[in-house]
């Protein structure tokens, strides 16, 4: 049975008669309270699950993911521990680092990568992969997303200023003066050649508006699919994936706007492959591609 439990302490109900609160770390704050219940961990397994983060800190109005096993505790801290056995042991492919553009840097995400973590821990995200990255540690902060069972490129900012003005562009991007245009490439089922050249999509999207190019790159009339273009002018919630599916040509490995009777052994077949934009930061063009290697193979 997986374990699955959160645990949460308030250091002004910890007594301790042989030490000041404020000796005890994080460490032994968690151990020590644990041990008082049925979810005890050991020391080993505490630490694989704060290194993986699953303890947070709330420290006067302020709460933040906690990694410092050694870090003094206050008098009025509260920690709080998720763990959850099923979480903590997932594994993902490691990120590809595209381009360092010092504000910021572009990144391949490979399949089953999450964007952001959750409360139970933010091993298997782009956001901790570029943090541990770097020799000298950078603040990250997640200025687009991409799905999980997507892959593709996206951007990680590297300080608050960077990640407003790059949030904001894409945001509040636009169709005429071409500031931001984002490309995906997905494989579907059937035949797109046979419809119209580029093909405008705008079926909406949980109902609200939405609109996207599709263009067909080839057809492969032994398997039945295509390679198709896509171009997105606004960014719903699994958009492209919807679309696909409202002109009868699923993505191939979406199990869940796909196929019902879905047994394909395939990932989600759905890539961000280029990303071009007039930085808000340089005021530069910049534009930044994936290679085919790590695109979708028809």
């Amino acid at each position: 049975m997986t374990l699955i439990f959160e645990h949460h302490i308030k250091l002004d109900n910890i007594t301790n008669n042989s030490i000041d609160v404020e000796a005890i770390t994080a460490l032994t704050a968690l151990f020590d309270s644990l041990a008082k219940t049925d979810n005890t961990l050991s020391k080993a397994q505490l630490k694989q699950a704060i290194s993986k983060g699953a303890l947070w800190l709330t420290r006067g109005k302020h709460t933040q993911r906690l990694r410092r096993l050694k870090k003094p505790m206050q008098q009025g801290d509260e920690l709080h521990f998720y763990y959850n056995e099923t979480v903590l042991a997932s594994e993902v492919a490691e990120a590809t680092l595209i381009s360092d553009e010092s504000d910021y840097s572009v990144w391949y995400k490979p399949f089953g990568m999450l964007s952001q973590g959750s409360k139970w821990s933010d091993h298997c995200t782009i956001a901790r992969f570029a943090q541990q990255y770097f020799t000298s540690e950078r603040a990250v902060f997640i200025v687009h997303r991409l799905d999980k069972a997507a892959t593709g490129l996206i951007l990680i900012a590297h300080s608050k200023k960077a990640a407003q003005a790059l949030s904001s562009m894409f945001e509040n991007r636009t169709t005429n003066d071409n500031s931001l245009d984002k490309y995906y490439q997905i494989i579907v089922h059937g035949n797109h050649s046979i419809n119209e050249q580029p093909q405008v999509i705008t079926t909406e999207v949980d109902g609200k508006s939405a609109r996207s190019t599709f263009r067909c790159l080839t057809y492969d009339e032994t398997k039945d699919q295509s390679l198709i273009e896509v171009k997105i002018d606004s960014g719903r919630k699994h958009q492209i994936r919807v679309h696909a599916a409202s002109i009868g040509l699923p993505v191939v490995g979406d199990r869940l706007h796909g196929i019902a009777d879905n047994n394909e052994s395939l990932n989600l077949q759905l890539c961000a492959v280029s990303l071009s934009f007039i930085c808000p930061i340089t005021q530069q063009k910049q534009c930044f591609q994936l290679s085919e290697a790590l695109r979708p193979q028809l």
